[in-house]
């Protein structure tokens, strides 16, 4: 069994200084006391006063002030502006905490003291709007229920997953997207995203309409401005929605399908939606969003530092990509 520590209490501190002051020695208090002699030693080699001696009312109040004293963001005003400056802009902790390290140089707090930050300040204040510097402010959590069977059987010229090149996926290479709707409560309403897999960068538009030719001309929309080499694949579940898939092969765009009921397969675009959730949740009335504050919640998305990415944000890594392939294709041919 391992050794079980008590702190002295007041009462014995007032038994070390009378004991004390009649000249015993330590063991000899320490008996009396029936605590080990190391015990005594160390509190009047920490708790005396240089002129006063040991006295149990200095020592007990030198024993408080060594006790914590709050939360390093309670004691340090300029980092704690800086962290929720971070989670107002729907940065997760371990976000802010790894910008923060990547700006200054060194460690500066870890994602734990925030959440038991954020935590003790609902408790104390009993504030419960404290919850919502979390990236999911959620009362209930889990997975809904499989109903019916799947579409797969019925999309035409459907490729699976496991015929996916082998570099899609350890997503080392740019060019290879995940696709997905993102629904709203509301009938009708929803957002088309594209998500890249190697940058995460995350693309949205509200298609015409949730039948397969509207969402088909939608993804062309997006993908064909794009270099070659950054639209090579993309990847859907099997909604039927994406049942035009092929109309994307006349930009060489090769087309997949997870398995029926996997869409953790392409777990990049899952991820990114419920991202998005925290600032778009499924009751939001879509329409009342104008097309310049979907973009605002796609730019904030896109710049927030990801740790995947060494805390730099997928728009960083993207444009590092393009202004890549742009000087590749611009240099010089070697001569013969």
């Amino acid at each position: 069994m391992g050794k079980h520590y008590e702190q002295l209490s007041s009462e014995e501190r007032a038994i070390i200084a009378d004991l004390r002051s009649k000249g015993r020695s330590i063991r000899q208090i320490a008996a009396a006391l029936d605590r080990p002699a190391s015990t005594v030693s160390r509190e009047l080699k920490r708790n005396r006063g240089r002129q006063i001696g040991y006295r149990a009312a200095y020592a007990q109040q030198q024993t408080r002030a060594r006790r914590w004293r709050g939360s390093r963001l309670e004691r340090d005003a300029h980092l704690r502006r800086q962290v929720l400056e971070g989670l107002r802009k729907g940065w997760s902790p371990e976000q802010v905490c790894g910008r923060l390290e990547r700006q200054s140089g060194r460690h500066l707090i870890s994602p734990e003291s925030i959440y038991r930050f954020i935590q003790a300040q609902i408790t104390r204040r009993q504030d419960y709007s404290w919850r919502h510097y979390l990236p999911r402010a959620k009362s209930k959590r889990g997975f809904r229920g499989r109903k019916g069977g799947s579409s797969a059987l019925h999309i035409q010229a459907r490729v699976s997953i496991e015929e996916r090149p082998p570099d899609v996926e350890d997503r080392s290479s740019p060019g290879h997207w995940e696709a997905d709707l993102m629904m709203f409560a509301r009938y009708g309403q929803a957002l088309l995203t594209l998500h890249e897999r190697s940058s995460r960068l995350l693309l949205a538009v509200r298609p015409h309409g949730k039948q397969a030719a509207p969402i088909a001309a939608a993804i062309a929309g997006l993908l064909e401005p794009l270099p070659a080499t950054l639209r090579q694949t993309i990847t859907f579940d099997n909604g039927t929605e994406f049942a035009r898939h092929y109309e994307l092969h006349r930009l060489d765009i090769q087309t997949f399908f997870c398995d029926p009921h996997a869409p953790w397969q392409k777990g990049g675009i899952e991820n990114a939606i419920g991202r998005m959730r925290r600032r778009i949740p499924r009751k939001t009335d879509l329409a009342a969003l104008t097309s310049r504050q979907i973009s605002g919640l796609l730019r904030a998305y896109n710049n927030t530092p990801r740790k995947c990415l060494d805390w730099r944000s997928p728009a960083e890594l993207f444009w590092q990509q393009v202004l890549h392939l742009e000087c590749e294709s611009t240099s010089p041919l070697p001569r013969g």
